[in-house]
């Protein structure tokens, strides 16, 4: 929102309707002159009988009506004795009740409040009141004057009442002293002001730029932001050129905090190969814990040398397979080791070896628990195997700490999981943190089996775990190369074989279920993908478009992209209606019946299927929208039966999904998609997204772009680079035995 657009306004808080003491969020009823405005935003630690200056703006909420949204508060305390005794009444300072505020105001008037912030002591003159009471009365002052001040402080800045509760909890009184010391410090981890937010305040503060300080924060941002990109580390030469530009400081000064920074321990130091790499506190204590665990494990669990070829017989016997080679041997090492990585491509049975370990880790009393990084990746490979699968966060259970409202994990090293087995699919897609947190989450005696391939695209977080892994030759895994005869006759699996060894599939449309149509024209690309997803494939092969056709791009962006694609694709088949509810988000507009994506982990919608409750809809999940209530404005999501309800507001967590990109896609697989890769940015272009976008297709493909794109994409076998040092980490703890051999 620009800042010239927002209204100011001004008036007492009459009463306070909802207030959320973690983040700040109030409703509140404001008296403005006589008439009462209802108020929503994080305003803050606010009573009964404040005055407030508030900037924002009037929003129509359609089950309450007009509501002034706030985003800068602006405290006053009470000065008339009226609205003094009102405020103390409300119980804000806790000790002092109705009949003690009339007391006070009675004694001192309109230099009550006054009286109580500075010289608690004279409320021994009030009835009611002993000195131990005075003292127990003082504390709380000193809570309750001192957030208000921190908020009213910070809210010159423009820093949210949200932030300011999170810097109270860290540091209590001593707040405003710690932040004129070193504004920085609101950049911590469970504050996180944004960088260039605290370079505001330093300015106003004049903070010089090679203040010490400004440098450490500097360094933690540009890794954080790196972070966000893959990286769990950085050079520390790179991060030396790219603090000293983005921050204007010399190299001394540069290393002078860093070293600084080694010392306490904020950052920490790695050197691999004779290079040196800086990390974040929170990956390098990650990925020192996955090179202890996996070493651990490795020590744990010694080969017993059993010879299970007769029990893999009697499973060929029973399920009518012949395994090969490669698989008895994934079968055996799963039953004889603690830990095994099972890869491979399309086509090559990971699925049928998964399942007959299991079968015989059952039939040995194991109890063993599969998950995955994202519902659909988890419902897929529990359709595949028969048996129950969660999400890696729903099996883990989240909680909240009630202290610092930081997310953890209910099963970690005092609580782990009880199971025997614990089977990971789509390991590609967890990255460092997340696989830290698994194995905080499982006992020693656990065994581990993942499974994953290593050509698709790497996680969304940090790390580039399982490659990091396979490639460290410390532990064991086992790929699977042959491609059966019934996945030979399928074109989609031979095809994406072809990509990721450098070869062109065939293009010309001979088979009957890898396609393509070429055109280098945008909207022909976009009307060609209207009319597949509309009229071609369903009439052709009976698919209902919303349940059985995924469109996928390589970007948001364009017309070709997927917010373009999904806006006219829900103008043709899912079009506004009378009677048919709608309602307006940030980029679409919704409507029921609309196939729609959650774009981040929500720990706290709940959700119920059948009996069962919960809570928690993750990044990637996909719903169809069964209901909107406008006038209550609740919007009603079916995400794979489990039947969630979400507020307007939330809708900024949601996009349609007719179309995702292939990023999105990881996980998932469709019986027939639409891949258009015309129009795109070349950055993208490259074999491992082409390869994992044609491997969610399960029936039917068809790729509109040209022969050249798809060549061109084939060519590019860039591996998107991210630094980690896991890679040599397990090479130096866990190279005992033979398991790179």
């Amino acid at each position: 929102m620009n800042e010239k657009q927002l209204q100011k306004i001004s008036g007492t808080v009459e009463d306070i309707i909802y207030k959320n003491a973690s983040n700040g969020y109030t409703i509140l009823d404001l008296d403005m002159n006589g008439t009462l405005t209802t108020v929503v935003g994080e305003i803050g630690n606010v009573d009964e009988g404040e005055e407030l200056i508030l900037e924002g703006e009037y929003v129509n909420n359609p089950k309450y009506g007009v509501q002034f949204k706030a985003l800068i508060c602006e405290r006053k305390l009470p000065e008339t004795a009226y609205a003094i005794q009102k405020y103390l009444a409300s119980g804000v300072i806790k000790g002092i009740g109705p009949t003690l505020a009339k007391n006070i105001v009675d004694t001192f008037g309109e230099k009550s409040l006054e009286i109580i912030e500075n010289n608690p002591e004279e409320l021994v003159r009030v009835k009611g009141f002993t000195k131990k009471k005075v003292e127990t009365v003082r504390q709380e002052l000193q809570r309750v004057f001192g957030i208000r001040k921190l908020m009213n402080y910070l809210g010159t800045f423009g820093v949210s009442p949200a932030t300011a509760i999170k810097a109270w909890k860290k540091w209590g009184q001593f707040s405003i002293d710690i932040i004129k010391e070193n504004p920085y410090a609101l950049c911590d981890f469970g504050i996180d002001l944004e960088f260039n937010k605290a370079e505001e305040i330093a300015s106003v503060l004049e903070i010089s730029s090679d203040d010490p300080n400004r440098v450490k924060a500097g360094m933690t941002y540009i890794l954080s932001e790196n972070a966000n990109s893959g990286h769990t580390c950085l050079p520390t030469d790179f991060l030396q050129k790219t603090s000293c530009k983005f921050l204007d400081i010399s190299e001394e000064t540069f290393y002078k905090a860093l070293e600084s920074e080694y010392k306490e321990e904020n950052l920490f130091e790695y050197i691999k190969k004779n290079r040196c790499f800086t990390y974040l506190r929170h990956y390098y204590i990650a990925e020192n814990y996955i090179t202890a665990r996996l070493s651990a494990m490795k020590a744990f669990f010694l080969d017993s040398g059993s010879d299970f070829d007769n029990a893999i017989d009697l499973v060929e016997e029973e399920n009518g397979i012949k395994y090969e080679d490669l698989q008895r041997k994934a079968i055996s090492l799963a039953l004889s080791k603690g830990f095994l990585i099972l890869t491979g491509g399309p086509g090559t049975g990971k699925t049928t070896t998964l399942n007959a370990i299991i079968s015989l880790y059952e039939q040995q009393g194991m109890k063993a628990f599969i998950a995955a990084p994202t519902g659909r990746a988890a419902k897929r490979i529990s359709d595949l195997t028969g048996y129950s699968a969660k999400t890696i966060h729903r099996l883990l259970e989240v909680a909240y700490d009630d202290g610092s409202g930081i997310m953890k994990f209910v099963h970690n090293e005092q609580n782990p999981l009880d199971c025997d087995v614990l089977i990971v699919d789509e390991m590609s897609m967890v990255d460092t943190l997340l696989f830290a947190e698994l194995l905080r989450g499982i006992k020693l005696s656990c065994k581990l089996i993942l499974v994953g391939d290593t050509d698709q695209l790497p996680s969304v977080g940090a790390g580039n775990l399982l490659k990091d892994i396979i490639d460290s030759k410390t532990m064991t895994v086992v790929q699977l190369t042959e491609i059966f005869r019934q996945a030979r006759e399928s074109c989609i699996v031979t095809s994406a074989h072809k990509i990721v060894n450098g070869d062109m599939p065939p293009i010309d449309n001979s088979s009957n279920d890898f396609f393509i149509l070429q055109t280098t024209d945008e909207q022909t690309a976009l009307e060609t993908v209207v009319d597949l997803y509309k009229r071609r494939l369903p009439n052709a092969y009976g698919y209902n478009p919303t349940t059985d056709i995924q469109i996928i791009t390589p970007s948001r962006k364009g017309i070709s992209g997927t917010v373009e694609i999904n806006k006219r694709i829900q103008l043709e088949i899912n079009p506004p209606k009378m009677g048919k509810g709608e309602v307006r988000g940030p980029v679409y507009i919704f409507r029921e019946n609309d196939k729609v994506m959650q774009t981040r982990n929500n720990y706290d919608i709940v959700w119920k299927k059948d009996d069962e409750q919960g809570t928690g809809v993750y990044n990637g999940d996909i719903g169809t929208i069964i209901e909107i209530h406008k006038r209550e404005g609740t919007v009603k999501i079916d995400f794979d039966g489990r039947i969630t309800e979400y507020t307007t507001e939330m809708l900024e967590q949601l996009e349609l999904a007719y179309a995702i990109t292939v990023h999105k896609s990881q996980g998932s697989e469709f019986p027939a998609v639409i891949l258009s890769v015309v129009g795109s940015s070349d950055k993208l272009y490259y074999r491992n997204l082409l390869y994992t976008a044609v491997t969610r297709a399960k029936e039917k493909l068809v790729i509109i772009g040209t022969s050249e794109i798809i060549e061109t994409m084939i060519e590019n076998n860039r591996r998107t680079l991210r630094y980690s040092c896991l890679k040599d980490m397990l090479k130096k703890e866990c190279s005992f035995g033979d398991e790179g051999d």
